[in-house]
């Protein structure tokens, strides 16, 4: 930020009454109010207010001029941020339904639910930023920064002409600009279908997480349903505590919305080869409780019946839009909609994190990214535009990895990264031992590139080639000998393009 705009910032700030004495609502003076547009994602670069004054005593919170609603990986980049830009002392306010302070959320279904003996990850731990390389904000950090943080009480109400919401325990907050980070909830069974048995379960914090390990202790036949994220990561948890493992799946491959059929069988040998079980194609009927009401088996569409003591169900998440779905849903691909600079419709309100429906800038399509890397980027990408004349539209490049059977003593460590599109043809190099790449190829374009166990220097070129979107020689990538031969291949194209 400039030293004229950081100026025109603080005197803006300095100007208005004291919080102690009531509630004042940034109004910075370089731009005319009057060209505000209102009701529509078309703002200027700048984020405004309107600007009156209300007893302190009536509201709840101390912290008004910024609310965060959601306390999970945005929330806490968030925090970061308007630390960094020295607003947040006195003026954050986060709202959150869970009990603690924001963590890295893909612990949860990876090293969380390593077997007792082999190192498991615990609060505090893994509290963001520390999945970045950043500080470890436990629950003092927000204290010394002067952050109120409002625990286990989840927003039931919004009400956008007051700029006021309503949490579930009754509590009325002010807000100046308001941040949605409420992510995503994991999609649920019905009840009537046994959704809810003692021994199923869900994971998306860390309550889903705790009571999963007491089960992992008695269990002896668990049950995945899911082959995406959820499913693979917690099936490779179970096999490190030598359960039987069975993995239903309605497609005929693992991960389908990415992995190729190809791709996918060489995870699920993997899999198999750690005595984890495949059942795919299939959909479930319903759950089944034993004698005592608990989960015994999963009843399959053919009628037969997979014993189970234990069921995770791992099938998507949806996002968490809550009270806020008045602000405006995106139909195609939900979540709440936003432009690239994450305003919603409304002035002063903005949405981040998994819940947000944004322009994917390189592919001009609306999406809705449900991963850690986008939620940590549209945190800091948002709040800077908030605070700062930055007016850069956000341009964000897919990313997606996974690292399983990491726990000590694993024979084989998988850790794969994506960048780009999975659109186009496909060309597979590799024999998975332990190296893979799958290249996506479109109209002669490099589109995007996943790897297996690929160096450092293999994972950084990632990115690059999605990015540039080089012209590739496809029947050259075809022929490659190797990983390390196609990769070369594709690094040759990414200077070819550059060169021309």
């Amino acid at each position: 930020m400039s030293s004229s705009v950081r100026r025109l910032i603080m005197t803006s700030i300095s100007n208005t009454l004291s919080l102690k004495h009531g509630l004042s609502l940034w109004c910075p003076q370089s731009i005319p109010l009057n060209r505000i547009h209102q009701g529509s994602c078309a703002f200027p670069s700048r984020t405004f207010h309107r600007c009156f004054t209300v007893s302190a005593s009536s509201f709840d919170n101390e912290n008004r001029e910024f609310v965060i609603v959601g306390g999970g990986n945005a929330a806490g980049y968030a925090a970061r941020t308007f630390a960094e830009h020295g607003l947040a002392n006195g003026k954050l306010c986060i709202v959150s339904k869970e009990a603690y302070a924001p963590y890295e959320r893909p612990a949860l279904t990876k090293v969380y639910l390593f077997p007792l003996d082999k190192k498991p990850a615990r609060l505090p731990g893994f509290h963001t930023c520390v999945g970045s390389g950043g500080e470890r904000q436990t629950p003092d950090w927000y204290k010394e920064q002067g952050i109120e943080m409002l625990y286990e009480d989840p927003v039931v109400n919004v009400d956008i002409e007051k700029q006021t919401l309503t949490t579930n325990s009754g509590k009325l907050l002010k807000y100046g600009s308001l941040i949605i980070a409420t992510g995503c909830s994991a999609s649920r069974f019905p009840d009537k279908i046994g959704g809810n048995l003692p021994g199923v379960h869900y994971i998306r914090d860390v309550a889903d997480a705790d009571s999963l390990i007491p089960s992992l202790e008695k269990a002896k036949k668990v049950v995945v349903v899911g082959g995406g994220y959820i499913g693979m990561e917690v099936a490779a948890a179970t096999s490190g505590w030598k359960l039987d493992t069975t993995v239903i799946l309605p497609e005929d491959h693992l991960m389908p919305r990415l992995f190729t059929p190809s791709l996918g069988q060489k995870y699920e040998n993997l899999y198999q080869d750690y005595g984890v079980k495949f059942v795919k194609g299939t959909s479930i009927r319903n759950l089944e409780a034993g004698s005592d009401g608990h989960v015994a088996g999963v009843k399959l569409e053919n009628g037969s019946t997979i014993e189970a003591d234990m069921v995770v169900i791992g099938i998507g998440a949806k996002p968490a839009v809550g009270p806020f779905e008045k602000i405006g849903l995106n139909s195609t691909v939900g979540g709440i909609q936003v432009d690239g600079q994450f305003r919603t419709s409304i002035p002063g309100i903005f949405a981040i994190g998994d819940v947000a429906a944004f322009p994917l800038k390189m592919y001009n399509r609306i999406s809705r990214v449900e991963h850690v890397d986008h939620a940590r980027r549209s945190a800091q990408h948002c709040v800077k535009s908030l605070l700062t004349a930055h007016t850069e539209m956000y341009d964000y490049l897919p990313y997606f990895y996974s690292r399983v059977f990491e726990y000590e003593g694993s024979p084989r460590k998988v850790w794969w990264q994506f960048f780009g599109d999975n659109v186009g043809e496909s060309v597979e190099i590799g024999n998975f031992d332990p190296k893979v790449a799958t290249f996506w190829i479109d109209s002669g374009k490099l589109k995007g590139v996943l790897l297996e166990s690929g160096t450092t220097e293999e994972f950084q070129l990632l990115p690059k080639l999605a990015r540039s979107q080089p012209a590739v020689n496809k029947a050259k990538l075809q022929n490659a000998s190797s990983v390390e031969e196609a990769l070369e291949i594709a690094r040759a194209s990414l200077q070819v393009g550059t060169a021309a």
